[in-house]
């Protein structure tokens, strides 16, 4: 059960971050504020995977 709640915290973590970046880059913010944003989600997606993967791992 805590391993679905890490993974689905990982996986919204990631979507945050992919919302903040499309909705500066619609707005016409800053274009390093948007490159900064799209590095932290390519971050936390192989955060989210490696988690995904140590959770599957561990139930065996």
């Amino acid at each position: 059960m805590s391993g679905n709640l890490v993974v689905g915290a990982a996986t919204g973590a990631v979507a945050v971050v992919l919302l903040l970046g499309l909705f500066n880059m619609m707005r016409g913010g800053s274009p390093n504020t948007s490159q900064k944003l799209m590095r932290w989600r390519v971050g936390l997606q192989f955060l989210a995977v490696v988690i995904a993967m140590a959770v599957l791992w561990l139930r065996g």
